[in-house]
């Protein structure tokens, strides 16, 4: 018996799974990141991602402020999960005594109690984890006002117009390009 040939399939003949269809005109945010943030967070062992993005809301405002979730390690027996957070030095015992309502709000959560353990580890708010493990927002920058020669830069570019709301506009428009101009020139020269 003569051995068989390879048969051949045209390109048409092959089932191929259609795109998945996306919606029309602007997608949230959220939907786009929604499987690489859980991908993410449940190599840490987070099955419930909400419990990451939106840790103010689980735990509080106050509670967050100070805290942020690491990961949690699961048990071998599969019951109860040890919950690991990171804290500064200095709240370390205070968010210590909230433990057992961070337990609580955390498995209302999950909507079960996942959780029997809640374990700090805490860290300084600058060194090797510095930029990581930010508890506060950062400071909004202080507006320096500009100076004398540029405020009069800026009202001379606008001395023709007889709108003051026009007028006014413009000035403010040619004091924030100059500031920045100034800026710029000052970080070349230093």
């Amino acid at each position: 018996m003569p051995p068989k040939k390879p048969s051949r399939i045209s390109a048409g003949s092959v089932a191929q799974t259609p795109p998945q269809r996306r919606m029309r005109g602007f997608e949230p945010a959220a939907r786009l990141l929604q499987d690489r943030i859980r991908t993410v967070g449940e190599s840490r062992g987070f099955a419930v991602s909400r419990l990451l993005t939106h840790w103010a809301e689980v735990v509080g405002p106050e509670i967050a402020a100070q805290t942020r979730p690491v990961k949690i390690g699961y048990a071998k027996g599969g019951f109860g999960a040890t919950l690991t957070l990171l804290t500064q030095g200095a709240s370390a015992p205070m968010v210590q005594m909230q433990l057992p309502q961070i337990r609580d709000k955390v498995n209302a959560c999950y909507g079960y109690n996942a959780i029997s353990r809640v374990v700090l580890t805490q860290t300084a708010p600058t060194g090797f984890a510095e930029g990581q493990a930010q508890f506060l927002p950062a400071p909004k920058a202080v507006a320096v006002p500009p100076s004398p020669e540029i405020r009069a830069a800026a009202q001379a570019s606008a001395d023709g117009l007889h709108d003051p709301d026009l007028r006014t506009a413009l000035e403010t428009l040619a004091q924030n390009v100059l500031t920045r101009s100034a800026q710029r020139a000052a970080q070349k020269k230093g």
